[in-house]
């Protein structure tokens, strides 16, 4: 088994992989945690309890109420620490939640993207208003209603919202022009390469260059559209993500470093090693050892 899939769900795949959305009541006591793909669902969660959280290359204690963003492209782990963990979650695809929506990506959302922040602390109020959400999902999914799934997709969305209301403003997605647009399709491109899940398919796309061929326009366009957006360069982007997913690879699999050198595009460890030291200031041995 995978070491980087150690996240805990009901037992409802067959359902899952065939409506593309399952609401359950998460409660560790009566059933022993199973495992799921992270490659194919999205997930949210309100759960009271203490847990720690392995996600990506951050750790999380959890004590009191939480509500937790997990995507598949970022690997994580749920380590229940109480006796009794009681809470609701859903599990859901990217398809189901945007119907015939053509707007841009999750993995563009501040809670699904990398670096974004996944998981809210809550107080009684926040938690009330959001398990009545939740219950009004479970219930939901079980009607005769003929557009239950579009109902479910508002409560999803509303949840969405009710944490965006948590998040500083400076995280809000900016309106659309050309330069975010392209942005936008950058970092979608950029999110598709990730996670890696063997040695023995390298990344495709490791440059600028690579990315502005794949976008069909120039890199000069692309470059300046990404610095025009964040305040900061395409290939400071692909670094960002290339060293969050070697830190993830050496902190979630047991991978020789060597391995996970050829695994992120880089012919000879030798240069994965300066690589890796140059942005992060230790070697990839040592930060594994960090964390062991």
């Amino acid at each position: 088994m995978d070491r980087r899939q150690k996240t805990i769900i009901s037992p409802f795949n067959e359902e899952l992989k065939l409506k593309g959305f399952k609401a359950y009541t998460a409660d560790s006591n009566p059933a022993p945690a199973l495992v799921y793909s992270r490659k194919d669902f999205y997930k949210i969660c309100l759960l009271s309890g203490k847990s720690f959280v392995s996600y990506a290359d951050r750790s999380f204690n959890i004590d009191g109420c939480s509500l937790f963003f997990g995507t598949p492209h970022i690997p994580y782990s749920w380590d229940v620490l109480s006796e009794n963990q009681t809470g609701y979650a859903c599990l859901f695809t990217e398809s189901f939640l945007k119907g015939h929506d053509r707007s841009e990506s999750l993995q563009e959302s501040p809670f699904f993207k990398i670096g974004g922040s996944p998981i809210f602390n809550l107080d009684q109020t926040q938690r009330d208003t959001l398990a009545a959400v939740f219950q009004k999902m479970i219930a939901e999914q079980d009607s005769d209603y003929a557009f239950k799934d579009d109902l479910i997709r508002t409560y999803i969305q509303l949840i969405i919202h009710e944490a965006l209301k948590m998040q500083p403003s400076s995280n809000i997605i900016k309106p659309r022009n050309a330069h975010t647009r392209i942005t936008s399709l950058f970092f979608e491109l950029l999110e598709r390469q990730f996670p890696v899940e063997s040695a023995n398919q390298p990344l495709q796309l490791k440059t600028a260059q690579d990315y502005a061929n794949r976008l069909s326009i120039h890199v000069n366009h692309l470059n300046r559209a990404v610095k025009d957006v964040t305040g900061k360069p395409t290939t400071s982007h692909i670094a960002d993500r290339i060293i969050s997913e070697a830190k993830a690879l050496l902190l979630h699999t047991d991978w020789p470093v060597s391995d996970i050198a050829f695994s992120l595009g880089f012919d000879y460890p030798t240069y994965f090693n300066n690589y890796f030291k140059r942005l992060t200031g230790v070697t990839p041995s040592a930060a594994r050892l960090a964390t062991a």
